[in-house]
């Protein structure tokens, strides 16, 4: 803050000339700062000894002086926000650059990128919208989403290569033959972010903590309990076997936390700043895996304005760019691929739509140009021929004589290329002589959502991280989006054949017996993928080791910077 009041008080002093040089007394210098002439005098006399101005005062009551000034104010204020970068006071340069957005987005930009701040390797990047609290459970967004899978540690985690679980906390774990006991054995060098050693009862009061919500509850339905079974053992006793377990463990909404501090965690970054304005984590000393080569990493979040009040998280930015401005022309993508997340459209059977009917509005929607013309930014997104690679959509014939209904309700939640979708899919349908309502929900899933029951249709986005098969088992179980798409007794037999699937030890079986599931709702036309998004990362050829990963974005762990030049 007192770097803020001497730029003010500058900008006082400049502003009625412009930065000319001016003929002013003492006394009208004080009223223009509002304080006393003797404070006056020491302002000018600091900003004379910092190089800002020159002050030739003249002898005698209420002479007048010559001010002349050296330096702009917004000069001064990038200098001021650059040495507060140096010196790693992230709050002042926020105090400092108290900007509308554009122009902060604007003088931000020459700090953001790679740089070596006192010989400290650091990543800056520029966000377009504030970051929702971290908190246990899932969480909507994926920048939440990755953010907490370097804050926090799970017992097990998804191996970057294979996808499948390996250890984490814990190093390896044992299963009973009759696949009702599992052994996790944790590690013996575990150290909170705080700097404390971690203690196994501590992460089953976490687990116990993580049960109680519903969402949780769900995916941990087959765990009867877990017990403490050594002091570096955790044991989960089951009702029924779940071979699914370890993927439930590794997956972000079951990552621990500290159970009184819950933004401490374990993984390879702490949590130091998270304020609207700046997000910051730095490296964590003891970390029980390979410690990252960067020591911080900061979000510097500038809002955009939008035309549409959408939200202040309507954009889906899955093209991120690092770099400075003067870099933007060696910027150029290290990292690209098709998001296995995809949007989608699913349609409840009714009295106002039958089985036909929703395999005609499927056939249009993926017959016609509807998708290949969507308004969105150009190579952002690509039509959907499959769900996963290999799980292709149905093909009908014989449709076209089947007429829609008269009247259809949609509800769709964000991002805001279903927007665009839901207004073309509103056009085309009014052509066919179908109303088509639309309601929109502004948010990233479908929690707290009061009009889900109106919908004929619902649109969404899935979301897909590591494990493709397992996380569309999760979503059949914990999203609220299927008791409303499928009646009782359709979501009861779901829920029965996912019980029956968990239970197969062999992976391919349960992918095999998963995809049936699948094919099963998009023959039926209960469920069909839109469009999946180009994942796009952009870098110059300071910043390396950037790697896109399932979620969109990179693994801080494997950015490195390298020195700076003498």
């Amino acid at each position: 803050m007192r770097l803020l009041n001497r730029l003010n008080q500058y900008q006082r002093l400049w502003q009625p000339s412009n930065g000319e040089p001016q003929h002013v007394t003492v006394g009208e210098l004080a009223e223009r700062c509002f304080c006393s002439e003797r404070h006056v005098r020491t302002l000018l006399r600091q900003a004379q000894e910092s190089g800002w101005l020159v002050w030739e005062a003249q002898s005698g009551r209420g002479k007048r002086g010559q001010l002349r000034f050296l330096v702009a104010p917004e000069s001064l204020r990038t200098a001021m926000m650059e040495q507060a970068l140096e010196k790693g006071q992230q709050l002042s340069v926020l105090e400092l650059a108290q900007l509308a957005p554009g122009e902060l987005r604007a003088m931000l930009q020459p700090f953001m990128g790679g740089q070596w701040q006192n010989d400290t390797p650091t990543l800056r990047i520029p966000y377009y919208r504030q970051l929702e609290p971290l908190h246990s459970g899932f969480l909507p967004g994926r920048a939440e989403q990755h953010l907490a899978g370097q804050i926090f540690s799970g017992l097990t985690r998804f191996d970057s290569q294979t996808q499948r679980p390996c250890g984490d906390l814990a190093h390896h774990w044992d299963i009973s033959a009759d696949g009702l006991r599992w052994d996790f054995y944790i590690r013996s060098t575990l150290f909170w972010h705080n700097g404390d050693a971690v203690e196994t009862t501590q992460l089953h009061q976490r687990l116990l903590m993580l049960r109680k919500l519903p969402a949780l509850n769900r995916l941990f339905i087959s765990v009867k309990h877990i017990e403490v079974t050594h002091p570096q053992c955790l044991t989960f006793i089951l009702h029924r076997p779940d071979f699914w377990l370890a993927h439930r463990l590794a997956s972000y909404g079951s990552l621990l936390a500290h159970p009184e501090h819950p933004v401490i965690g374990t993984g390879p970054f702490r949590l130091t700043l998270f304020t609207p304005e700046l997000v910051r984590l730095e490296s964590h000393d003891h970390y029980h895996l390979v410690h990252p080569l960067l020591k911080a990493i900061e979000y510097w979040i500038t809002p955009q304005l939008f035309e549409q009040d959408l939200g202040t998280s309507c954009r889906h930015p899955v093209q991120i760019t690092i770099g400075k401005p003067e870099e933007l022309a060696t910027v150029s993508p290290v990292s690209t691929g098709i998001s296995l997340g995809f949007c989608y459209l699913a349609l409840k059977k009714s009295a106002h739509l039958t089985p036909l009917q929703a395999r005609r509005l499927v056939s249009l929607i993926h017959r016609s140009s509807l998708l290949q013309t969507l308004d969105v930014r150009e190579n952002l997104i690509t039509p959907c021929n499959e769900l996963l690679p290999g799980w292709a959509i149905p093909q009908w014939e014989g449709l076209e004589s089947v007429e829609l209904p008269k009247k259809m309700t949609l509800v769709y939640h964000l991002p805001v290329e279903l927007h665009t979708m839901a207004e073309h899919l509103r056009h085309t349908l009014a052509a066919l002589g179908c109303e088509l309502t639309l309601i929109f929900h502004n948010a990233k899933t479908w929690d707290g959502c009061q009009r889900l029951a109106e919908a004929d249709l619902l649109m969404g986005d899935r979301l897909i991280g590591e494990a493709p098969e397992y996380t569309l088992e999760q979503w059949l179980r914990c999203d609220s989006l299927w008791p409303h798409v499928l009646d009782a007794p359709t979501f009861s037999h779901l829920q029965a054949t996912l019980d029956a699937l968990q239970i197969r030890p062999e992976e391919d079986h349960r992918y095999a017996a998963l995809r049936q599931v699948f094919a099963s709702l998009m023959d039926d036309a209960t469920l069909t993928p839109l469009f999946n998004y180009h994942y796009r990362i952009s870098a110059p050829p300071g910043v390396n080791g950037v790697r896109l990963n399932p979620r969109g974005w990179f693994e801080f762990t494997e950015a490195w910077l390298p020195p700076p030049a003498s």
